[in-house]
């Protein structure tokens, strides 16, 4: 084989491997993210860059109360390994634009807990949530109560009153939490 040749195919092999790399961490273990729209200020800014843990979406655990998470907010649906390939960063780049279905949300309720919206304050299991990363007092008309089912947790943006969040889309199914904040 012609020495050009035998280069040429060792640098296409090289490429191939390096995408195949890429394609596998971005995948499973960690990705970076772009937050969209300010639901979650003061925490994070519109069109601030956070990398992602993979981990938990990988190995199906639950976040913790209180964790920063990107979740698919289209509930209504089964998500597949098709979605994860074709939310690849390297992908969305190629297409010059990220998934707006992708929120960036904080764990508010695990399954089981009851949580309740009263006098603009959070309660969960009957305490009262000490929130110290609020943009400002939630304003919340009546009072409601929710019951988080096994397999789901609820989210909600520290910007309380420019979220569209679990109160308007409901539950995340937690194959639907795609990463935790790093």
């Amino acid at each position: 084989m012609h020495p050009l040749i035998k280069e040429i195919w060792a640098w296409v092999r090289s490429i191939a491997a390096a995408f195949a790399l890429t394609l596998v961490i971005g995948i499973f273990v960690f990705q970076p993210t772009t937050v969209l729209g300010h639901s979650m200020d003061p925490t994070l800014h519109n069109e601030q860059r956070i990398y992602v843990s993979k981990l938990s979406h990988t190995f199906r655990y639950a976040p913790k109360y209180g964790d920063i998470v990107i979740i698919d907010s289209r509930v209504e649906r089964e998500r597949t390994l098709k979605d994860d390939l074709l939310e690849h960063p390297l992908l969305m780049f190629i297409r010059g634009s990220d998934d707006p279905n992708m929120y960036v949300k904080r764990v508010i309720g695990k399954p089981g807990d009851v949580l309740e919206l009263k006098n603009g304050k959070v309660y969960r299991n009957g305490e009262l949530l000490e929130e110290p990363y609020l943009n400002e007092p939630m304003q919340v008309l009546g009072e409601h109560k929710w019951t988080i089912p096994e397999g789901h947790i609820f989210v909600m943006g520290d910007n309380r009153n420019h979220s569209k969040d679990s109160r308007e889309i409901g539950f995340i199914p937690l194959d639907h939490v795609l990463g935790i904040k790093m």
